[in-house]
Order: C-alpha cells, then structure tokens, then sequence
C-alpha cells in the first residue's frame, strides 16, 4: 500500500519503512508526526480525493533535522563593476514512515 502526501508545497509517494527529506516541520527528533493531507491511496483498491481524502492519514517519525546544501545566488551587470553573491542553506527534516491509516 503506498501513498500520495501533500507537505511543504511538494507532493510524495510513499509507502511504510520509507525515509524521506521533507521541508522542516516542528517536532523534536524521536516524535511522532501526522500527516493529515492524503491526496491518493493506492494498493488493491485505489482511492483518490478531491483533493484531500477525508479520515486518512499517514503517521511518521522524525529522525533528524538539519540544514542542506549551500545554495549560491550569484548576480553580475557587466561592464558596471556590480555584482552581487548570497548564500542560502534551507532547512530540512527527515522522516520515516511509520503507517498509512486509511480511515
């Protein structure tokens, strides 16, 4: 059985025992989380909301948080002598997928 989760303004397909980098949520490491957006069930018998389907969930364990890689935003005009350089690491937590609850 795998899912569609809707977090962070991406969308997942995930399924149980699966460890994934999503944007941060609050939470400390070890806690639970709950996942409310299910957009599609799949597995025997499929099911799709509209968008959103009421009663599922999917539960998760929060195993890490963390900052990714540096991200560099570098901006020229030539021939001005201009030019600007900044720097942007996002914010990440990892979780593992611990059950989809259908209802």
């Amino acid at each position: 059985m795998f899912a569609v989760i809707r977090t962070g303004g991406k969308q997942y397909k995930v399924a149980k025992d699966d460890v994934l980098v999503i944007e941060k949520v609050t939470g400390d490491v070890g806690s639970t989380l709950k996942i409310e957006e299910v957009l599609m069930l799949g597995g025997d018998s499929p099911k799709h909301g509209a968008p959103l389907i009421a009663g599922a969930s999917v539960a998760a364990e929060i195993l890490e948080h963390g900052k990714g890689e540096k991200v560099i935003a570098f901006k020229k005009k030539r021939r001005k002598n201009t030019h600007r350089k900044r720097g942007h690491r996002q914010h990440f937590t990892k979780v593992k997928i611990t059950g989809i609850s259908a209802a």
